[in-house]
């Protein structure tokens, strides 16, 4: 075998990481910093994957090889064709098996000092589940607690620009968390991608100092979160906002005005409150949507609908919210909220 085997402990020792799988599966999760050199395109895979299925793995493999040998002699061609002599690549695929390990032994025979991943794709995705089951429970957190509006990932976004550590759930999971907090143009990570960035947010923290992070469900939008960090967070001590309503009502029409723009999608995505709240509701927010009545709108869905439904979820897991330090804002703008974050 001319190529060399190496493990995760070992990825700082190489000068690039080569993910040979195809591109759909680089999207759903990669190691970070890895690029993708595909040795089988999506497609590619699909027809050695039949083939392998409906007549035999010795027709897999012969049609799977032309495929490989081409691929890789365009990566030859292209991304690797610069590298000097002392280039040192490690290259993985999902298990560690024959799509790493053709690459391997072609770059081998060039003469770069490849090595393969042991166990491939599979031991790294392991590696993260195992740790986010462990690293959580390692920090101090101190987590901010508010009803919808009140400005809990501004303070967070103050707190950073502060100096503080700041564990941004909502930013990862690239979403608001709530049945409304979808991004514009923005689709969620994988739940994969999701862990690994989790994982690499919380390797950068010190654990000997605090590290703040807003109440959330296990959910944020499609993406879990691990238990083990949902369950140190109900542990942790809380700071509660108490945000006027003018504050937060102003506050959610700037942040939602995507819906200001498109009403009708705006109605449409109510609609998931129809079995708590009725035909007859969900007909009047329709009226106020469509009349322009937003501020109005906001107010009642507050009061109705996410106020009560965040104090139950509030008061029920976090353990030490009683005697959460409080904080009275009236004003969420830049500045009173860097005070705030100076305070805390």
């Amino acid at each position: 075998m001319l190529f060399r085997t190496a493990n995760l402990s070992q990825l700082d020792e190489f000068d690039e990481i080569i993910d040979a799988r195809t591109p759909a599966e680089f999207a759903d999760d990669h190691i970070p910093g890895a690029i993708n050199c595909p040795v089988l395109s999506d497609e590619e895979r699909v027809t050695v994957g039949t083939l392998y299925q409906q007549v035999s793995p010795f027709e897999a493999r012969k049609v799977g090889a032309a495929m490989v040998a081409k691929n890789v002699a365009h990566h030859l061609e292209t991304s690797f064709s610069a590298h000097p002599k002392a280039w040192r690549p490690l290259i993985y695929c999902w298990r560690g098996g024959q799509r790493s390990g053709a690459m391997s032994i072609i770059l081998a025979q060039v003469g770069w000092a490849a090595h393969k991943l042991e166990g491939g794709y599979k031991s790294y995705r392991r590696d993260v589940l195992d740790k986010l089951e462990a690293l959580p429970a390692t920090f101090n957190y101190r987590v901010i607690c508010g009803a919808t509006g009140s400005g809990k990932s501004r303070l967070l976004a103050a707190l950073a620009a502060n100096g503080a550590q700041v564990l941004d759930l909502e930013g990862l999971a690239q979403h608001r968390g709530s049945i409304l907090g979808g991004l514009p143009q923005q689709a969620q990570p994988s739940q994969k991608w999701f862990d690994t960035t989790l994982l690499q947010a919380l390797q950068k923290f010190d654990a000997t100092k605090t590290v703040y992070v807003e109440a959330e469900s296990n959910k944020i939008g499609r993406v879990i979160l691990p238990a083990a960090l949902i369950a140190t967070m109900h542990r942790a001590p809380c700071v509660l906002l108490d945000t006027s309503p003018e504050a937060r009502v102003a506050l959610l029409l700037a942040d939602y005005r995507h819906y200001i723009e498109q009403p009708e999608t705006l109605v449409a995505q109510l609609q998931v409150l129809l079995p708590f709240h009725g035909h007859q509701q969900l007909e009047h927010w329709s009226e106020q949507i469509r009349a322009g009545e937003f501020a109005a709108l906001v107010r009642e869905l507050l009061e109705l609908h996410y106020d009560p439904s965040y104090l139950r979820s509030l008061g029920k897991h976090y353990t030490q919210l009683e005697q959460a330090q409080r904080v009275a804002l009236a004003d969420l703008s830049e500045d009173a909220l860097l005070k705030v974050a100076r305070g805390l």
